[in-house]
């Protein structure tokens, strides 16, 4: 099984995304959305864009 997008709406109407591993754990997850379009819209940005990132260790 290859990792998975869950979108869905939080306690406090707002929609989220979260990134899960092929084992099912989370990890990663996304600020709240007013609109399930602007989550979705979030997802696709993170497909497009963490393939390319660097990672930029601040400790």
């Amino acid at each position: 099984m290859a990792a998975k997008f869950e979108v869905y709406k939080d306690g406090r109407g707002e929609y989220r995304f979260r990134l899960k591993a092929p084992n099912g754990q989370i990890i990663a997850s996304s600020e709240g959305y007013k609109s399930k379009d602007s989550a979705l819209n979030g997802v696709a940005s993170v497909k497009k864009n963490a393939a390319d990132a660097v990672v930029d260790d601040q400790s």
